[in-house]
């Protein structure tokens, strides 16, 4: 018996086990990673760019096979869980094309000959990944660290170990990246001893805002820079003057998406007093017609849970939100079945100080809050610790833009459509969310030595 088990969420059946990484291969880990980060750091820019593009062909012969894996460790559906490896090629093309660029010094006009800005690969990073997303996650962190130069450890989340290892392999599969990605696999407990260690320059983490307190507090110890990629509850606010075709559609798919265990799922559906009963109504026919099925089939759309603790959770925190006052609308019960499932659930008349209202629902549960008008529609909106995304809908389109701008209180405000992850652009957090931003040009930045060069 391993470790770590992988356990198919489906059946509850065990699948595979995993020993942990020992102190010898830890030891020679850190060696080969540093040695290989050394090497790659002096490569030109030509160089990392080509690496890069056949990472994401890579990615792409074999998404089928790291798809099923996927499907076979978390239980996401099997055509997600293909989606989000080529979600990773993309983004490992995006930096690919783009990375030179970002990367180009940038002078700055001074008394000096020459002033300017230079851009220095940070070295090991070390990346603390969960497992919803369990190869995106990374690769989301990962392309744009490693066009920068840096090489990264991956501490992934227990349940994964097996997308741990395959990251690692296709990452192993190129040539010139061969040794820059090293797979830990190591207990939350063991990996605060990582995170002193004198060869991690860096640290980032995806997870929950309680388990990311805690390593910016050790990486504050040791003065490491850290990025944090933490909980949401996202508003999906419906204006009064709102297209509630257009609000519905997203509003499902937001909510739905990975079985609704993803930081910007639409967790809190914040709708006007004059399209509530429509709203709720509609919203809670369109969830019953989605059913729970195999995960490995194509035309599944909700499978488990990953773990069965976490679906205890999520249905305590209906129970607890029910007894609070709100509605059941449609679902709220565990099916007797194999597997870790949860219904399509829908809660109505959920307000504040409830768990449904104030706290992350990691699963297919929405929630939703009846607001008076617009204005108080978004002070629920910002009525939260948490603040990674959040959409509006609206027929004014300045006014919705301009309120996505302005008013909401979230590191990614979407108009008209659902709040999603693009490696064009940069994505992160406020508040209990988090700090530091992924992808774009902001994204790469992050971790690299931003260096003033000043010639007399």
């Amino acid at each position: 018996m391993g470790d770590f088990a992988s356990i198919n969420p489906a059946t509850s059946q065990l699948t595979s086990n995993f020993n942990s990484t020992s102190p010898q291969e830890l030891a020679q880990k850190l060696t080969d990673v540093c040695l290989a980060q050394a090497n790659w750091k002096r490569q030109p820019a030509t160089v990392r760019a080509s690496a890069l593009a056949k990472l994401a062909a890579g990615l792409r012969m074999q998404k089928h096979d790291y798809g099923a894996l996927i499907t076979e460790e978390m239980g996401k559906p099997i055509s997600e869980a293909v989606a989000e490896v080529e979600k990773c090629a993309l983004a490992c093309d995006y930096y690919a094309n783009h990375a030179a660029t970002f990367l180009a010094n940038r002078e700055i006009p001074t008394e000096a000959s020459t002033s300017f800005v230079s851009f220095q690969p940070l070295g090991i990073v070390l990346a603390i990944m969960p497992w919803n997303f369990p190869f995106w996650q990374f690769f989301r962190c990962a392309a744009p660290a490693l066009a920068a130069g840096n090489a990264l450890l991956l501490k992934h989340a227990a349940n994964v170990c097996g997308c741990a290892l395959a990251i690692e392999q296709v990452c192993d599969s190129v040539p010139a990246l061969a040794g820059l990605v090293g797979t830990l696999l190591l207990s939350a407990e063991d990996t605060s001893s990582i995170i002193e260690r004198e060869e991690i320059a860096a640290v980032t983490f995806t997870g929950s805002t309680q388990a990311g307190s805690k390593v910016a507090t050790q990486c504050g110890k040791h003065l490491k820079k850290c990025v944090l990629e933490l909980g949401g509850s996202d508003p999906y606010i419906v204006l009064s003057d709102a297209d509630l075709d257009v609000a519905l559609n997203a509003c499902l798919t937001a909510r739905m998406v990975n079985g609704g265990q993803s930081c910007i799922a639409a967790k809190r559906l914040i709708v006007t007093q004059n399209h509530y009963a429509a709203f709720c109504e509609r919203f809670t026919h369109q969830m019953e017609a989605i059913a729970m099925g195999d995960p490995t089939d194509e035309a599944t759309r909700l499978g488990p849970l990953a773990r069965r603790d976490l679906r205890d959770h999520l249905h305590q925190q209906v129970l607890t939100s029910v007894a609070a006052g709100a509605k059941i609308l449609t679902g709220g019960q565990v099916p007797k079945r194999p597997g870790w499932y949860y219904p399509p659930t829908v809660l109505a008349d959920v307000r504040p100080d409830m768990p449904a209202f104030d706290e992350e629902l990691f699963g297919p549960v929405a929630a939703i809050v009846c607001a008076k008008d617009d204005d108080d529609a978004l002070q629920l909106a910002n009525h939260s610790t948490f603040g990674l995304g959040g959409a509006l809908f609206s027929r004014d389109k300045d006014r919705a833009t301009a309120l996505a701008r302005d008013a909401l209180q979230t590191g990614s405000a979407f108009v008209n459509t659902f709040v999603r992850s693009d490696p064009r652009l940069p994505f992160g957090g406020v508040k209990n969310s988090g700090y530091g931003r992924e992808l774009g040009s902001y994204g790469i930045l992050e971790f690299v030595n931003i260096k003033t060069v000043y010639v007399a």
